[in-house]
């Protein structure tokens, strides 16, 4: 399996925005914080979510989206893992619906970044003291990050976690790694 170093660098060769390579260590890092939570493989959840986008600034249309990270990987990855990242964007790419406790966690756990971290930037304090019931209270405001797939979040209930808890380990998640991220306040 490709170590975490490879991977960051992999991701560096094919992504060059800013803003989707954050997207990818928040990835990493909620993937990371949900694996210690349901005592799964962290390594192999991080590096997943770290490599879930590969594709995204290459890809030639959303049909391809998930798949064509997935044949740039090749063996890099245990098949589950594989698997997780095509089906993370099924609707798109016409991949097999989720079935894992592992297609959930990445499904959830990467989509959750957008509203955790566009709630972090209309802060004073960033990320720095955000509350679950503020990151929900923006959740029923459509106009907020209307690109986050609010039910797409709500799928945490398929890997055993209620939302508040589910959102917690994402702000937790993204708070170790806010310097990284433009989401510590400096």
């Amino acid at each position: 399996m490709i170590d975490r170093k490879e991977a960051l660098s992999l991701l560096k060769e094919h992504i060059k925005e800013d803003n989707l390579v954050h997207h990818c260590l928040e990835s990493e890092a909620v993937l990371r914080g949900l694996a210690a939570r349901l005592d799964r493989d962290e390594e192999l959840w991080g590096v997943t979510g770290l490599l879930h986008d590969l594709d995204y600034s290459t890809m030639a249309g959303e049909a391809r989206h998930g798949l064509d990270t997935v044949d740039m990987l090749g063996d890099r990855l245990p098949e589950e893992a594989l698997a997780a990242i095509r089906r993370h964007a099924f609707e798109m790419n016409g991949a097999e619906a989720p079935e894992t406790e592992f297609d959930f966690a990445l499904r959830c756990g990467e989509t959750v970044t957008g509203l955790v971290h566009a709630g972090a930037l209309v802060r004073p304090t960033k990320i720095d003291g955000m509350k679950v019931k503020s990151l929900k209270k923006k959740m029923k405001d459509k106009a907020f990050a209307a690109s986050v797939n609010r039910d797409c979040i709500r799928e945490c209930d398929k890997i055993g976690l209620e939302l508040g808890e589910f959102l917690q380990i994402a702000i937790d998640s993204i708070t170790a790694i806010a310097p990284e991220v433009g989401l510590s306040q400096e």
